[in-house]
């Protein structure tokens, strides 16, 4: 039988990553406070509470309403940059998810390839500017490359999540060229980046559910 992601693990990710940012507030925002405002944990931790909020008055939206919920709950309630751009990623996955009932491996590659496009159009990022892009992209290549490899949608995103863990670690030599980081030069040098760090937690959280 062919893997799929179904809505039900859709919420159920959505749920497990609020259950993350919640457990791992404290490291986000030790991350941030070093090279930020020193908020992301607590602003992540806020917007998935929000976005379980929301789901709970979403039971009979369909997967791409799902996602399109956690947009606009993560839009609406998360500060500084983080807000727009997971609320981007979610929104373009939503629109990459739109018509079906659930998600082959394939599907849910081109949602991420989506929802990577829609981070790296807002933010102006690219991979080694110290930010999310530097997990997201690493993670959608080795989705892909696991994929052209016949590997099912677990074994692909293992792949993926592990990429996204080692993309987040390398942001720690790097100088950071983008966001609040970047006012600080070379002294952001030294420091793992807080978005890298939420988007693998996120990215871990579902392969979680699944596996």
């Amino acid at each position: 039988m062919k893997e799929t992601l179904s809505r039900e693990q859709v919420v159920r990710w959505l749920r497990a990553a609020a259950e993350s940012m919640g457990e791992q507030k404290e490291l986000l925002t030790r991350l941030d406070k070093a090279i930020g405002d020193g908020d992301h944990g607590i602003n992540m931790d806020r917007g998935f509470r929000k976005v379980l909020e929301q789901l709970d008055g979403a039971a009979a939206s369909d997967l791409s309403g799902i996602l399109k919920t956690a947009a606009m709950a993560l839009i609406s309630s998360v500060g500084g940059a983080s807000g727009p751009l997971y609320g981007t990623f979610f929104l373009r996955a939503s629109a990459a998810a739109a018509g079906k009932k659930d998600l082959s491996a394939s599907d849910f590659h081109k949602l991420m390839e989506a929802g990577l496009g829609g981070v790296r159009q807002r933010g102006k990022a690219q991979a080694g500017d110290k930010t999310m892009v530097d997990a997201l992209l690493p993670a959608v290549q080795a989705f892909g490359e696991a994929l052209s490899e016949q590997q099912n949608l677990t074994s692909a995103l293992a792949r993926g999540v592990e990429a996204a863990r080692r993309g987040a670690e390398a942001t720690v030599p790097l100088i950071a060229r983008k966001g609040r980081a970047s006012y600080l030069g070379e002294r952001s040098a030294g420091h793992q980046d807080p978005g890298a760090t939420s988007s693998y937690l996120i990215l871990k959280a579902l392969h979680d559910v699944i596996a």
